[in-house]
């Protein structure tokens, strides 16, 4: 063992050594490779990490912060860059960065300009440069000295109407007497009264026309700041005069033409609510629904949050491929109007796709082929209606005494979404405030496995809104499914009747039921993104969700009949219906360290609670742990609840699932080259059960050992970001079993490739 260890220690040494030597080739004589650039403030206020983006010149970037693997690789190239190697090499890796004494003189002052620029008038920043052989580090250090503080605020209005304005929203004001003097925070409040202006009327107003005297008082750390507005400037002259006030005179809805005075077109025109639509011949969208995302009103003043939300109201119809709005100017006498057009241009109405997909559950591979019909205008007001066929086969694994063990699945699926709040009694203006779209689905699904046959039917009534960029909100008002077991073999009745004895609450997940359920979702992500796409900067991602289940229908059967007719449960058409609650809560973290490294921290917790018709929960309900998603270490639906241990080579995956779910994951991220992407985790977690399933207490959830029962895994995984999606494939070691004992407990330090290892493959990042 110890000559094993001797033998790698040797090969990395020698691989570092021969690194360096090709390292040193591509940097010239008299140069110095730049190996790290440190910055450190005397100033709490004044954070490091927030003057790092100041660097104009980096070192070489990192994989997982600790090797500059990229530079290696463009190192081992050769000399001849012609050669098809040296350039693939050269490609992938990143070429050494050439310390620049005059970049590092320019970092200096951008440093110097960004502490000045927080009050700190009076700071110094020095740079000091370390050599060791062929390679530098530079050191910035700042002294901040005191702050000024903003001892008085003085108005300087030219403009009467513009001051009273702003007079009258003062209170608003981000500028406080007995604050530090903060430039970027006077740069906000030129942005903050150019946005309320341009929101009352002031089309041509910019921020241009804001400045700030900033005046030191001798001896002191004090300023007197002054704030001036200037008159608008007259094209053409020398002369100013009061900003104009513009009002919206016409409003005008370009229906996919090019319009303009002279283009010698005669176009179709019809008023509708305040708005005039142009059209040629056909008018693609109903009058009615143009109207409805509107906000550009006549009549009013201009404001540019009515011209975006317009924008952002009109985004939402799939029949439209783009729009644009432009305005013009019209003068009368002392007033000022603008005549608003706005260009809708139609898409597509039909669109026919074809999608083959690779899948793979618990490790059995398998394919899926589907079709989908797209209609984006059904009834001409961007209704977008939707019918998927999907087949699916795979080859399961595992499973003994079936001489057949292959899995399909058939399905249909159609939904019509409606872009609007599609509900009685709502007001046309309710409508427009809320971004709302309606959705009615309904689907049928058929999975023919070894063990049985299940049929799913479902239909369902949702809407989805936004509240700003960030937050998506859903509410399904009614999701009717009935799940129907056609067949069942003999072998898993024989199992289920097992089960009986050691968990007599299985039996019911595999029964004939109806599930009426009603459920909120509420999703925050503080970059604006989802787990398709990369977050580029520090966020946050937070997601809410609650549903019930059965309790209507369970209090009108109570009304019908006090007491169930078979002594267990009601039963709506002689079926089973479920009543549970349920409920779950999702935060991810996201911090980058730089342009190229992340570390992400998650949790993911839940649960859900059978009561009154139901002794367990739907299949399809339950909680499961392990997988591509969860704790890496096990494969989909085969750790837990608890320390159950189960029988491999069985039927034995559908008891491992739960009413209680906790996942904890930490994940360090970092980009490889071109675009892959590499992944460092450590997962945690596992699934309990409320009540007690087996003939002891396993797998139940008890506050004084449930952190004695969480799993915990280890691995690394590689992403390949492709922008629209993301290829993700994982590789978990099991590292602490909590269905184990004794030695085989903790597989981390005795590890086993063939017992401990699970490999996923997935789309999108886990978190």
């Amino acid at each position: 063992m110890v000559d094993l260890v001797r033998k790698y220690i040797y090969i990395v040494v020698t691989a570092l050594l021969l690194v360096g030597c090709s390292v040193s080739k591509f940097v010239p004589e008299g140069k110095y490779l730049l190996d790290e650039v440190h910055i450190s403030s005397d100033n709490k206020e004044i954070k490091s990490s927030e003057m790092y983006s100041y660097v104009r010149q980096k070192p070489n970037s990192k994989w997982f912060s600790l090797v500059k693997l990229p530079m290696y690789i463009y190192c081992s190239s050769g000399k001849d860059s012609t050669k098809w190697i040296n350039k693939i090499l050269r490609k992938m890796g990143d070429a050494p960065r050439i310390y620049d004494a005059r970049v590092a003189e320019e970092t200096r002052m951008q440093i110097l300009g960004a502490v000045q620029n927080k009050g700190y008038l009076g700071a110094q920043v020095s740079l000091e440069e370390k050599i060791k052989k062929n390679k530098l580090d530079t050191y910035y250090r700042i002294s901040s000295g005191k702050p000024y503080i903003i001892s008085s605020i003085d108005y300087n209005v030219e403009d009467y109407v513009i001051r009273d304005l702003l007079m009258n929203d003062s209170i608003h004001s981000g500028l406080k007497v007995g604050e530090r003097f903060d430039v970027n925070q006077l740069e906000e409040e030129r942005n903050k009264i150019t946005q309320f202006l341009l929101n009352r009327g002031y089309y041509r107003f910019n921020k241009d026309y804001i400045t700030f005297q900033a005046d030191t008082v001798n001896g002191t750390y004090r300023i007197d700041l002054t704030m001036n507005i200037g008159l608008n400037n007259m094209p053409n002259s020398s002369e100013t005069s009061l900003h104009r006030q513009y009002s919206i005179r016409n409003v005008n809805y370009l229906m996919d033409v090019d319009f303009s005075p002279n283009n010698g077109v005669n176009l179709d025109t019809m008023s509708y609510g305040g708005i005039n639509i142009l059209y040629d011949k056909k008018l693609f969208l109903r009058p009615g629904v143009i109207d409805s995302h509107n906000r550009i009103v006549s009549g009013k003043l201009y404001s540019n949050r009515d011209v975006m939300s317009t924008y952002s109201s009109l985004s939402r119809l799939g029949i439209l491929k783009y729009s644009n709005i432009r305005f013009v100017e019209h003068l009368e006498n002392d007033s000022a109007y603008l005549d608003a057009f706005v260009s809708l241009s139609k898409n597509k109405n039909k669109m026919l796709s074809f999608q083959v997909e690779g899948t793979n559950s618990a490790g059995d591979l398998g394919a899926a082929a589907s079709v989908t019909y797209t209609h984006r205008n059904l009834f001409k007001g961007s209704e977008t209606f939707t019918i998927k066929v999907r087949g699916a086969y795979e080859a399961v694994t595992g499973l003994e005494g079936y001489a057949n063990n292959n899995y399909t699945e058939y399905g249909v699926e159609s939904s019509l979404d409606f872009p609007e709040f599609m509900f009685p009694f709502l007001t046309s203006d309710f409508k427009k405030r809320v971004n709302a779209k309606s959705e009615v689905s309904i689907k049928y699904n058929w999975q023919i496995r070894p063990e049985f046959e299940r049929t799913l039917a479902s239909a369902a009534w949702s809407y989805r809104w936004n509240s700003g960029r960030r937050a998506n909100h859903r509410l399904d008002v009614l999701d009717i499914n009935y799940i129907y077991m056609p067949y069942r073999s003999n072998t898993f009745i024989e199992y289920l009747n097992y089960m009986d004895e050691v968990n007599p609450l299985l039996r019911y997940s595999y029964e004939d039921l109806f599930i009426v359920r009603l459920g909120y979702t509420y999703t925050y992500n503080s970059a604006g993104v989802t787990t398709q796409q990369t977050a580029k900067k520090s966020s946050y991602s937070i997601r809410f969700n609650i549903e019930e289940s059965g309790n209507l229908i369970y209090g009108f059967s109570k009304l019908i009949h006090k007491k169930p007719s078979d002594g267990e449960s009601f039963r709506m058409g002689n079926i089973s219906f479920a009543q549970y609650v349920k409920t779950d809560f999702d935060f991810a973290k996201n911090i980058m360290i730089d342009d190229r490294n992340s570390l992400v921290f998650h949790i993911a917790t839940g649960v859900a609670i059978p009561y009154g018709n139901s002794k367990s929960l739907p299949f399809e309900k339950l909680y499961f742990s392990g997988g591509a998603n969860s704790v890496r270490g096990w494969s989909v639906r085969s750790l837990g609840p608890g320390r159950y241990h189960g029988n491999s080579g069985s039927l034995d995956y559908v008891n491992h699932t739960g009413d209680i779910k906790l996942d904890l994951n930490v994940e360090y991220r970092t980009h490889l080259f071109w675009k892959l992407n590499g992944a460092a985790f450590i997962d945690a977690g596992n699934v309990w059960t409320l009540k007690s399933r087996y003939t002891d207490d396993t797998g139940q959830f008890a506050f004084n050992r449930f952190y004695k029962e969480i799993a915990v895994s280890y691995g690394l995984g590689v992403r390949f970001d492709l922008d629209f999606l993301i290829l993700r494939f994982d590789g978990g070691m099991k590292a602490i079993n909590p269905m184990e004992s004794g030695a085989d407990r903790f597989p981390v330090i005795r590890p086993d490739f063939s017992r401990d290892f699970a490999f996923h493959f997935a789309v999108g990042y886990p978190f």
